[in-house]
């Protein structure tokens, strides 16, 4: 019998939580965490590039905030891998290299052609249940326009579908690579967007991926998984690209 993966993935700690705190009581986010929240929103909708500088007299201005609690959210998403800080030049949004972004994602496709190998076709009809509660969960945001959301969505469909494998092992290199991922796939999103693809058909991509997996067929399985990486932002990267 397969050992069950775990549901959970990683998750960054709270900057207000406190290890003393009673047990049952939630505390409100801090402004650290608030603001944090909002900067990674905008990081993973695309409204803040690769590359862009975050400068703290723009920041405090628009978001009505002092800069103790603007640079400590900074620290918290250098800390995620969403934001570089360096001496001089401040903060920026994190760049991915050419060679970066073809070891994430070699690395993810690998990791996912190795779940489908081991889990399709799938014993359990039920174990499809988590991949279409994912789906149904990008379509409300699609719909919403939520990109942000969209993208984090994207990620929990295509872990679900690592999860159908039952190799806990799997799972967990696979959520290794959770925060270069959710990168990688807010790129993806803004490219495909604004080049050939709206909200709504980046969806529904993902859902014809999951038809096939429910069809049983491995080998259609594979080649969808390769048609369902291609018109990536990837083809806009000239080799030795370093941002």
């Amino acid at each position: 019998m397969k050992p069950a993966p775990s549901t959970s993935r990683p998750t960054v700690q709270r900057a207000g939580a406190m290890a003393g705190t009673p047990a049952g009581r939630i505390d409100p986010p801090s402004m650290v965490e608030l603001i944090a929240e909002e900067l990674r929103r905008r990081i993973l909708a695309g409204a803040l590039r690769p590359g862009d500088r975050l400068v703290e007299e723009r920041l405090t201005a628009d978001l009505g905030v002092s800069r103790p609690p603007l640079r400590e959210a900074l620290r918290l998403l250098q800390q995620e891998g969403l934001v570089s800080i360096a001496p001089r030049r401040g903060a920026t949004v994190m760049e991915l290299s050419a060679q970066d972004v073809h070891e994430i994602l070699t690395l993810r496709s690998s990791l996912e052609r190795l779940a489908v190998e081991l889990a399709v076709p799938v014993s359990d009809p039920s174990l499809l249940d988590g991949p279409r509660a994912a789906l149904e969960a990008m379509r409300r945001s699609a719909e919403k326009e939520d990109r942000a959301e969209l993208v984090q969505l994207g990620y929990e469909f295509h872990r679900s579908l690592v999860m159908l494998a039952g190799h806990r092992r799997l799972v967990e290199i696979y959520d290794s690579l959770y925060r270069q991922l959710v990168l990688c796939m807010a790129m993806n999103l803004y490219e495909r967007e604004h080049r050939h693809e709206d909200l709504t058909l980046h969806v529904e991509r993902h859902r014809e991926l999951l038809e096939v997996i429910s069809g049983g067929d491995l080998r259609a399985v594979l080649d969808a998984f390769a048609a369902h990486g291609e018109r990536s932002f990837t083809e806009r990267r000239p080799e030795g690209d370093g941002g």
